[in-house]
C-alpha cells in the first residue's frame, strides 16, 4: 500500500504569547516572556505565584453566555484555536466531503478548573447534598474539546483526544498523520489545549516542587539549559493544526506550509514523573520519528525541545540529542519555547509542532531565552547550539519537535519543507 502525503494547511494559536497565530509567532522571533503574576486566583499561600497566563480573553466575545457555561476553560480555547486554523484552511467550506474529515484534538488534564470549583463548592456545602452542574462530567472530561469542535462543524470522521500527559497533543498529531496516510480521512484538525493554571493545579505541581519559584523575576524563571534552571513555568492556551492529504488539499487550492513526514513514540519505562537520566526513551523515540520519515539524522536543521527547565529533563534530553545525531547535532539549531510560552502541559507539543512548521517555512529558529553569562551546567555540553537569546536565521529544511510527558511517554513528529 502507497502512503499519502499529508500537508500542514492551517494554524490557529491562543497562548500566553498572543490570541492568535501571527502574533504568538511574532512575540517567539523577538523573544517575548509571556510570564507574569497569577491572576486567575489568589496565591497569597502558594510557593509559586506566576504562571505563562493566556491574556485579555473575553469568553463573551467567542460565545454566548448559554454556550459558555458548557465549556470548561480549556475547551473555550481549543474551540477558538480550532476556528482560527479551520478558516485558515478553508476546510468549513461548500465541497468538504465532512464525513472524511476528522478532529483529534488532545489535552493531558483537561477540565481541571471545573473539576476544582465543582467538587469545591460540595465540599463547602455539605447541607446541600451532592447537587452537582448537570455538565460537571461533559466539561471536565479531556476528549470533549475534539467533541465540541466536531459539532460545531459537522466533521464526522475520526474523532477523539489522546491522553499522554505533556505528550498528548504530539500523540494525537501522529495519529492524526497515521489517519491520513493510510486513507482512512481526508483531513484532521488536530492540535491540543490546555488550561492547569488552578488551585489544584499550581498546588499540585507546588508539592511535587516541579514549578519554579522565582517569585521576584517571573519573566526569567523558565530558562531551560541554565545551571540556575529551578522547575518550569506552568502555561495555558490551545493550538490547532490542520492535516491534509496532499491531493485533496491541491485540488481545492489550499495553502501549504509545510510537510509532515514522520512520528515516533516511546516509553521511558524508568519512573513516573523524571526522564531517564541518560535519555533512553529520548533517544528511542527520535530514532523511531527518524526510521518513520526516512531521513538521515543529517537532514534534521532544528529541534524544538521538549526543553522544560527542570533539573534532570534538561541534561538528559542534550545527552539523547547527542547520542542519536552525533557530529551533526552541532550543526543543527536547538531551541526550547518553553523558556517564553511556559509549559503548556497537554497543549505543548501541539504549539511546538507549530513552531516548526513556521521555522521551515520562515527560515528562522526561535530563541531560548533567559540564559546568562556563566550560568552554565556542567552537565550540559555547550557546544550544542541552544540559539540562546535571540532568534537565528537559517535555512530550515526539516525540523523535529520532542514532547515528553509524567509515566515516561515520549512522542516526536518531524515536518519538512514542501516540495510538490
Amino acid at each position: 500500500m502507497e502512503l499519502k502525503r499529508v500537508v500542514v494547511t492551517g494554524l490557529g494559536a491562543i497562548t500566553p504569547l498572543g490570541n492568535d497565530v501571527k502574533t504568538t509567532w511574532e512575540s517567539l522571533i523577538k523573544g517575548v516572556s509571556g510570564a507574569g503574576p497569577i491572576t486567575l486566583f489568589d496565591t497569597e499561600k502558594f510557593k509559586t505565584k506566576f504562571a505563562c497566563e493566556v491574556k485579555e480573553f473575553n469568553v463573551n466575545e467567542h460565545f454566548d453566555r448559554k454556550e459558555a457555561r458548557k465549556l470548561d476553560r480549556y475547551a473555550q480555547f481549543a474551540v477558538v484555536a480550532a476556528k482560527e486554523a479551520i478558516i485558515d484552511a478553508n476546510l468549513d467550506s461548500e465541497g468538504i466531503d465532512k464525513d472524511r474529515v476528522g478532529v483529534i484534538f488532545s489535552s493531558g488534564i483537561g477540565g481541571i478548573d471545573t473539576f476544582d470549583q465543582e467538587v469545591g463548592y460540595f465540599f463547602q456545602h455539605p447541607e446541600m447534598g451532592p447537587k452537582f452542574n448537570p455538565f460537571f462530567i461533559p466539561k471536565m472530561i479531556g476528549d470533549i474539546a475534539a467533541g465540541h469542535i466536531s459539532i460545531i462543524y459537522g466533521f464526522r470522521g475520526p474523532n477523539f483526544g489522546t491522553v499522554s500527559a505533556c505528550a498528548s497533543s504530539t500523540n494525537g498529531a501522529v495519529s492524526a498523520f497515521d489517519h491520513i496516510r493510510l486513507g482512512k480521512a481526508d483531513a484532521i484538525v488536530t492540535g491540543g489545549a490546555e488550561a492547569a493554571i488552578t488551585v489544584s493545579g499550581v498546588g499540585g505541581f507546588n508539592s511535587m516542587n516541579a514549578l519554579s519559584t522565582r517569585n521576584d523575576s517571573p519573566q526569567t524563571a523558565s530558562r531551560p539549559f541554565s545551571a540556575s534552571r529551578d522547575g518550569f513555568v506552568i502555561g495555558e492556551g490551545a493550538v490547532s493544526l490542520v492535516f491534509e492529504e496532499l491531493e485533496h488539499a491541491l485540488a481545492r487550492g489550499a495553502k501549504i506550509y509545510g510537510e509532515v513526514i514522520g512520528g515516533g513514540a516511546s516509553g521511558d519505562a524508568y519512573h513516573l514523573t523524571a526522564s531517564h537520566p541518560e535519555g533512553l526513551g529520548a533517544i528511542l523515540v527520535m530514532k523511531n520519528a527518524l526510521a518513520d520519515a526516512n531521513i538521515s539524522p543529517e537532514e534534521i536543521d532544528y529541534i524544538n525541545v521538549h526543553g522544560t527547565s527542570t533539573p534532570v529533563g534538561d541534561p538528559s534530553e542534550a545527552k539523547a540529542i547527542k547520542k542519536v545525531f552525533g557530529e551533526s547535532a552541532y550543526k543543527m539549531n536547538i531551541s526550547s519555547t518553553k523558556s517564553m510560552t511556559g509549559h503548556m502541559l497537554g497543549a505543548a507539543g501541539a504549539i511546538e509542532a507549530m513552531v516548526c512548521i513556521l521555522a521551515v517555512q520562515n527560515d528562522i529558529v526561535p530563541p531560548t531565552i533567559n540564559h546568562e553569562p556563566g550560568d552554565d551546567d556542567p552537565d550540559i555540553d555547550y557546544r550544542l547550539n541552544f540559539t540562546f537569546n535571540k532568534a537565528q536565521k537559517r535555512e530550515v529544511r526539516a525540523a523535529l519537535s520532542n514532547t515528553f510527558g509524567f509515566g515516561g511517554h515520549n512522542a516526536c513528529i518531524i515536518v519538512k519543507k514542501f516540495i510538490k
